[in-house]
């Protein structure tokens, strides 16, 4: 059995750039992250957004929907082609179309507007715990490496290698979700649980957000030639259909 944990390092102070068109809400992110030991950018469209990330070493994107322009989910869906960048959604727009679509395409978290500093920054936080903080004693060993179905996993460099060879990006909460399925192989877990295993700070269980999550990371995982590799358990949960060993 593999029991995969997650840790919190000591490291730099992350950078996160604030893509929010209304000047007073971008100030009052920015002086909260600052107050809370992050390092802030700023940006009040999509331009001033690909600039920065330009010209800049970011470990986490706070995007606002409603911009000049291109909106939110076009520069989330823009982001995504080339970068696994945490991005985390905030907006007026909180009903769950609209969190359905920002995490196809791919979002980490989606933090509906109105909403409090304490609870954007323990997002924030988990969601940097998922994508920069390496895991526990499974990925200390020196290059500890998983396998199932064909497929390779390196939780400590937090890397998926097809059976073909092929490096497939993963977004930061996709990655962890992966994670939570190989510390239980051939378990069906509830959606609940996966919630909690995979720290996907998403939503309620009892909305739809874990089975989008799971659809993203079923679709990258497609085509392992023995069915499905996530198989859906029919009013229980989700099961991930392989043993999986080290490699």
């Amino acid at each position: 059995m593999l029991e995969l944990q997650f840790d919190d390092l000591v490291a730099a102070p992350p950078v996160v750039l604030v893509v929010e068109d209304d000047p007073g809400l971008r100030t009052l992110l920015m002086r909260t992250l600052r107050e809370n030991g992050f390092q802030v950018l700023s940006a009040g469209s999509g331009p001033e957004m690909l600039r920065c990330l330009d010209g800049a070493q970011v470990d986490m994107i706070l995007l606002d929907v409603m911009l000049p322009g291109a909106n939110g989910f076009d520069l989330c869906r823009a982001v995504r082609q080339t970068s696994s960048v945490p991005i985390i959604i905030v907006s007026a727009r909180g009903d769950e179309a609209d969190r359905l679509v920002g995490l196809e395409l791919g979002a980490d978290d989606y933090v509906p507007k109105p909403f409090s500093a304490k609870e954007l920054i323990a997002r924030i936080r988990a969601t940097l715990r998922r994508t920069r903080g390496q895991v526990g004693p499974a990925a200390r060993a020196p290059r500890a490496q998983l396998s199932f179905a064909g497929w390779t996993v390196d939780p400590a460099a937090r890397e998926l290698v097809s059976p073909e060879g092929v490096a497939v990006e993963l977004s930061g909460a996709e990655f962890d979700l992966l994670l939570a399925f190989l510390s239980h192989p051939q378990r069906v877990i509830g959606r609940e649980r996966l919630l909690e295993l995979s720290r996907a700070r998403l939503a309620d269980a009892s909305d739809r957000s874990i089975d989008v999550l799971v659809s993203r990371l079923r679709r990258k995982l497609a085509g392992a030639g023995d069915g499905a590799v996530i198989r859906t358990v029919r009013g229980v949960g989700y099961m991930l259909a392989h043993p999986v060993k080290r490699v």
